[in-house]
């Protein structure tokens, strides 16, 4: 059998953790390495850590069982209705286009103009939950983390890739065995932003 996606992976530990926590029996980093047969503590902790950075989970420090469902009493952020703009490419570069297919309501605390949305292409991205057919919003910034999820810009033609620093270099990877690395030339590169979100319609509108 191939390896589950990261994705689908994260998706089962949440679905594992929330399941706990509504029974009242938060579950340590080593009882979520158990359940799912992860190698290392690392592995578990790693998922844990990415459902806390996406507000599926909150944490309190310093307990070993302070994984919790975040507090829904909080005040909301403000729903957006931000552009969504053409297609970005998760395969192959190819020619960017801004062809405005109408609006997407997202909550955020951020401004419109701020965020975009964009329909993807190609598989590059199936590593990390993002089909084909998927839309992506996107936060404009011209810097991101390396392990970011980006949109970015070679020359004129776009792409949504996982950023990597390497030996000073960025490098734009996929998720997907079957694509290669894309190492473009500083002068050719802009960060369009930082992906926050994914949305997947079982249905075409």
């Amino acid at each position: 059998m191939g390896r589950t996606p990261p994705g689908q992976t994260r998706r089962r530990v949440f679905r594992f953790v929330r399941e706990r926590l509504l029974n009242g029996s938060p579950p340590t980093v080593r009882e979520v390495r158990e359940a799912f047969g992860f190698r290392s503590v690392q592995t578990a902790r790693e998922h844990l850590e990415a459902l806390v950075r996406e507000g599926q989970l909150s944490k309190e420090p310093g307990k070993a069982r302070g994984y919790r469902l975040p507090d829904t009493s909080r005040p909301q952020a403000p729903t957006r209705l931000v552009p969504l703009l053409g297609r970005v490419p998760a395969g192959p570069l190819d020619i960017a286009a801004e062809d405005l297919e109408g609006y997407l309501p997202v909550q955020a605390p951020h401004s419109s103009s701020e965020l975009f949305g964009l329909r993807v292409r190609g598989r590059s991205m199936i590593g990390a939950g993002i089909l084909p057919g998927d839309i992506v919003v996107v936060r404009r910034q011209p810097s991101a983390d390396p392990g970011d999820i980006v949109v970015a810009l070679v020359g004129d033609e776009a792409t949504v890739k996982r950023l990597r620093i390497r030996r000073n270099r960025v490098e734009l990877h996929p998720e997907n065995p079957d694509f290669e690395p894309i190492i473009p030339n500083t002068t050719e590169l802009t960060l369009l932003g930082k992906v926050i979100e994914v949305r997947r319609y079982l249905e075409r509108p």
